[in-house]
């Protein structure tokens, strides 16, 4: 019963007409993969905090990078990037860790040719998941932080649910009505749970799991669940259940009702 209202939920909602208010929406500006990549960052990284002041924030940053995001952030050298967000402010964030993080993504187009080269580098198809790669990915893109504050760009390490980082990945990987994709050396099948409070409250209803902290243990417990429904794509249902609650004819509790879920 839940795989089917799933399914349903996943086609009635995989259409870009769901997408907004969602910063995924600014990737669909950016035909070329390369620009994309460097928009998909800043968006995922930024999205956190009221959605209002989400898609604020990543179109001022967008407004600096110009057209192509990516010949940018080559030609310009470091200084300008820290002038250019010197007054920069999201929430925790900085213009300093913007900048810093602007300066990770030039150092690895440089090096690899396109963040997607990095990450292809780094991923193994020997690997259960995309964790090990997105560690690598990751170690490249704040090597300019050399331990300065970094709110942009989680551990996975660490033991965090890496939330924006997954949602990135998502955005890259996948390829539907909603998600871009592009990405095709890594499957879907390897993706992980993008997890954040909203998830966390519905896969707990759905009983995915039962562990209150909302870390990688627990979108790693959640993700194994999803892969049992669809092995291939455990993921596909992630931008659907994140519209529960904005679509004006669907709910979360209308959902987990018609699943055979006892609200609580």
């Amino acid at each position: 019963m839940v795989k089917r209202q799933l399914d349903e939920l996943y086609h009635f909602c995989n259409s870009r007409q769901w997408v907004y208010p969602d910063p995924l929406e600014f990737l669909y500006d950016y035909p070329a993969l390369e620009d994309r990549e460097v928009v998909g960052l800043v968006a995922s990284s930024l999205a956190y905090g009221r959605v209002t002041q989400i898609l604020k924030s990543v179109a001022s940053v967008l407004k600096e990078l110009g057209p192509s995001p990516s010949a940018f952030l080559q030609s310009a050298s470091d200084r300008s990037l820290y002038e250019m967000f010197g007054d920069f402010r999201h929430r925790f964030t900085s213009g300093e860790e913007i900048a810093l993080m602007l300066i990770g993504m030039k150092r690895v187009i440089r090096q690899y040719g396109s963040l997607g080269t990095c990450f292809s580098d780094k991923y193994s198809e020997a690997d259960e998941t995309v964790i090990p790669g997105l560690t690598s990915f990751v170690d490249e893109l704040t090597h300019p932080f050399e331990g300065r504050t970094n709110s942009l760009l989680p551990l996975p390490q660490k033991g965090s649910a890496c939330k924006r980082l997954n949602l990135f990945l998502r955005w890259m990987v996948r390829e539907d009505g909603v998600d871009p994709g592009g990405w095709h050396t890594v499957p879907p099948s390897k993706l992980i749970i993008p997890l954040d409070t909203h998830m966390h409250r519905v896969s707990i209803q759905l009983k995915f799991t039962r562990n209150r902290c909302a870390n990688m243990k627990t979108a790693l417990e959640i993700t194994r669940t999803f892969r049992k429904l669809d092995p291939d794509d455990p993921i596909r249902y992630d931008f659907a259940l994140t519209r529960l609650g904005i679509r004006k004819d669907e709910d979360l509790s209308g959902f987990l009702d018609r699943c055979g879920v006892i609200n609580s």
